[in-house]
């Protein structure tokens, strides 16, 4: 077994060609689900991620109460344990722990790269450049709930241990996250969405379980749901200039607002985006801007 990244030589492909085949059609604008052979890695244990949680820097690591709403205002607050006990006791801690950007650790690294490596042809092909790769481990105890949110980045959940349940809202809709929202994240403000319970109808429901992977459009709201049992999920994220653009534009949206326009959003892809992105970039180099 390679201990950089948990594969064997006689390993076959994480995605096989079923999943790459429907990763193809879908990528990068619909969810769904598809399979991945992601198994007993000897890096995915609970005692191998309290020691990742020990050689990230603090930034790098956030936990929460496990018994949360769908909508919260703010970050709630972690329990009185420490994250390492937090990881290696989920199944009692009532919590749910992130360890983010594990590609700072090389042996997490290599296994980010080598799964993105897999899917980097059909990535490529369709939005360019596979840009800024990085990893998220969630460790969750029974029923927690993640509350709902989005994130910038391309990402594919893969479900190691246990099962839960991502409800997706589509993508670029005001009713789900309002493009206020949308800017003020841009510019350094919350992931957080305000939730209300009218907007439950619109979300579709993807419930994984071991060896079972959700795809995840850019921004595209959603909150999670723990099954009965701990879990283990790693998420597989990158960046495209598109993915770029989009978040540039909706800088440019935030500076048109204030001078009281009330600009279009910016297109899902495959709209480029290119004027008002390079308009923010200008704009966020001139002195009388900072």
């Amino acid at each position: 077994m390679d201990a950089q990244t948990g594969f064997t030589a006689t390993d076959t492909a994480v995605f096989d060609a079923d999943a790459r085949a429907h990763f193809a059609a879908a990528y990068p604008e619909t969810p769904g689900v598809i399979r991945h052979n992601l198994a007993d890695s000897p890096l995915m244990t609970l005692d191998a991620l309290a020691g990742l949680a020990g050689r990230l820097p603090p930034a790098s690591i956030e936990y929460n109460r496990g018994d949360l709403p769908i909508g919260v205002d703010g970050k709630p607050g972690g329990t009185s344990v420490g994250i390492e006990d937090t990881i290696r006791h989920i199944a009692i801690s009532n919590s749910w722990a992130v360890l983010k950007n594990i590609e700072q650790v090389p042996a997490y690294r290599n296994l980010l790269l080598a799964l993105l490596g897999e899917l980097q042809p059909l990535i490529e092909a369709k939005t360019g450049a596979m840009l800024r790769p990085q990893g998220f481990v969630f460790i969750s105890s029974p029923d927690a709930v993640t509350p709902y949110h989005f994130d910038p980045e391309h990402n594919i959940l893969l479900q190691l241990v246990g099962s839960k349940t991502m409800t997706q809202f589509p993508a670029g809709v005001d009713r789900f996250a309002p493009d206020t929202l949308h800017e003020g994240y841009h510019i350094g403000g919350p992931r957080e969405l305000q939730w209300r319970h009218d907007l439950a109808d619109g979300g579709t429901a993807f419930a994984i379980a071991a060896g079972e992977a959700v795809m995840v459009p850019v921004m595209a709201p959603h909150h999670v749901k723990n099954g009965p049992a701990s879990s283990i999920s790693l998420s597989i994220t990158w960046r495209s200039d598109w993915s770029f653009a989009e978040a540039d534009a909706r800088c440019w949206n935030g500076v048109l607002r204030r001078w009281g326009l009330n600009p279009r959003p910016p297109g899902r892809f495959p709209a480029t985006n290119r004027a008002k992105a390079a308009a923010w970039r200008i704009w966020r180099r001139l002195p009388s801007t900072n």
